[in-house]
């Protein structure tokens, strides 16, 4: 923060799992275009030039932040019936969830430069839930994601 704002005083407070760093300044906004008043989810997010060139330098580093943020990774199972016995199959599975279609389209965006699958899980028919369920994807995923502390 310092290094984007020279000059402005930085505060770090250390917390059991975490550090949070603080700096006050109305210029934030100006290098963060997509903050703004009401709800993300029904007003515009879309990466600026200067923005997208980041995120296309250090795709893993962005997907790492989405999914600390607003995703997880989790073991699913399901039930196949195999010579008339029913079998439990666990997997790996990275869900990322967000409101705004926006954000999702980033999040997918930074995916499909990677050549990760991806797919839709909806709530109450809308997608909202994004899945990372093909082993190759999610050890791709574990290599650079790690995990959440």
């Amino acid at each position: 923060m310092t290094a984007v704002l020279p000059g402005r005083s930085t505060y770090l407070a250390q917390k059991q799992g975490c550090a949070m760093v603080t700096s006050y300044s109305k210029h934030w906004g100006f290098l963060f275009p997509q903050h703004g008043p009401g709800k993300k989810h029904n007003r515009l997010i879309a990466l600026e030039s200067w923005q997208q060139e980041i995120v296309n330098e250090h795709p893993w580093e962005f997907l790492r932040g989405l999914v600390h943020s607003d995703g997880c990774r989790v073991t699913n199972w399901t039930t196949k019936i195999v010579r008339g016995e029913r079998k439990r199959y666990e997997y790996p599975r990275y869900f990322f969830a967000n409101k705004s279609d926006d954000i999702r389209r980033i999040y997918t965006g930074a995916l499909d430069k990677l050549g990760i699958t991806w797919t839709h899980c909806t709530r109450g028919g809308k997608p909202f839930n994004i899945s990372v369920a093909r082993r190759a994807d999610v050890a791709l995923l574990d290599e650079h994601i790690g995990p959440k502390h």
